[in-house]
């Protein structure tokens, strides 16, 4: 009797669910910052956007409990069908949804909205799980890659129609689940070389860039030695990066939207814009700058208070730490995160089952995306995309999406110390 309540005990991992509870926390007093109104000074107004940000991590908190006491088998069983019916959402809410700073990526239910991409997260993630754990699939053979590849590819390109580029480019980061899975390395290569040809194609006219590629070819063509293929390889690269050029051209002038355009050429230093489509960048570099070491303290930051910085407690989120906690507030906040990921990742590698261990890298994968991109728009190293920094910004569907993502992992995991009970 005593081995069998042994055996259906939940035994979380309380590394990870201590920093989610920090960056929680944390991140809702950085809210209370950004928007505070002296007028309304209640945690509980539900006019303000701490207010809220209360309510949805309270029921986050009912989110986590289903999880942990749900069956694991609901999430593996049944990876199909939540990957299936988040695709119906992400589908439905080109037609149905509700236009938001341009893109139509929610849903509106009276004053609530929901943002599907959010979940669509957590159900890629499974869908990858599932895929990779089947005893067929061996991402060493070109079939299974292109099937991996489709299953976040496919969200990835409805969120890009809304248009979202910036979550879309959270999906694409799943390969580097891909690659943790016996890939081979040439293929980030090929991604890295895709980035450095699509600013080469943003930087330069189309007719200037296609004549640097051709010398380039010319180039390999005359110095490197005329191996077995060599000739196809060349032409092949040449038509590709070509083609990547062009495409990349195409993108700029006919989906993004005027402002994202502005936005690119800004952070390419081809237009100068403090006022207009750089000034929500610049506005947080100086924020961030006037916290020093230690910061101006809570609810003194004057950029903050004053509104300088638009979406502050969403996107720009993290100028409120560098304000107010400085550069060693930011710094902890920074090692908060790694320590999670990296928390993530090591636990994933001691998974018994491919289907966990493959969740593991891809919730990695979606956070220090997440991560990466969001810090680097507000200190203008990234254009401004528009996705949150996980467990800080506002928003019910972005702290709903992460820790459901987040907490499905601890349950898989815990179902590992289970089966070792």
């Amino acid at each position: 009797m005593a081995r069998s309540s042994s055996r259906n005990r939940i035994k979380v991992d309380w590394v990870v669910v201590l920093l989610y509870a920090i960056l929680v926390l944390w991140g809702w007093i950085s809210i209370y910052a950004a928007v505070f109104n002296e007028e309304a000074v209640s945690i509980l107004n539900l006019t303000q956007e701490y207010g809220k940000q209360l309510i949805f991590m309270l029921t986050s908190l009912v989110i986590i409990g289903a999880i942990l006491i749900s069956n694991y088998r609901l999430w593996t069983n049944f990876a199909p069908l939540w990957y299936f019916l988040t695709m119906l959402l992400l589908v439905g809410v080109l037609f149905v949804g509700k236009k938001i700073g341009g893109a139509r990526s929610w849903y509106g239910i009276g004053s609530f909205s929901l943002q599907p991409s959010e979940l669509a997260k957590f159900a890629t993630a499974l869908m990858m799980g599932y895929y990779m754990s089947l005893p067929r699939t061996d991402v060493r053979k070109w079939p299974n890659r292109i099937v991996a590849g489709s299953i976040f590819f496919l969200p990835a390109l409805l969120i890009g129609l809304q248009p979202d580029v910036g979550s879309s480019l959270v999906f694409i980061s799943l390969i580097l689940v891909l690659y943790r899975e016996g890939m081979p390395g040439y293929y980030i290569g090929i991604a890295l070389a895709g980035i450095a040809l699509s600013v080469i194609g943003l930087m330069f006219p189309l007719k200037w860039a296609l004549l640097g590629l051709l010398t380039t070819s010319i180039l390999v063509f005359l110095l490197l030695p005329k191996r077995r293929g060599f000739f196809l390889m060349n032409g092949f690269g040449l038509l590709s990066a070509s083609a990547v050029v062009f495409a990349v051209g195409q993108i700029m002038e006919n989906l993004l939207a005027p402002h994202q355009q502005v936005r690119i050429r800004v952070l390419l230093g081809l237009e100068n814009d403090p006022s207009g489509a750089g000034y929500n960048t610049l506005q947080s570099l100086i924020a961030i700058g006037s916290g020093g070491w230690t910061g101006k303290g809570f609810l003194d930051g004057t950029q903050t208070k004053l509104n300088f910085v638009p979406a502050q407690s969403t996107d720009y989120i993290f100028c409120t730490i560098g304000e107010e906690w400085g550069f060693l507030g930011s710094a902890l906040l920074m090692l908060l995160f790694a320590l999670l990921i990296g928390r993530i990742i090591w636990l994933s590698d001691r998974q018994k089952d491919a289907f966990s261990r493959v969740y593991g890298y891809a919730v990695a994968s979606i956070l220090f995306t997440h991560w990466i991109i969001n810090i680097g728009m507000t200190i203008g190293l990234v254009p401004t995309i528009g996705i949150p920094l996980p467990f800080f910004s506002y928003g019910g569907s972005s702290l709903w999406g992460f820790t459901i993502l987040l907490f499905i992992f601890v349950k898989l995991d815990a179902e590992r110390w289970n089966r070792l009970s």
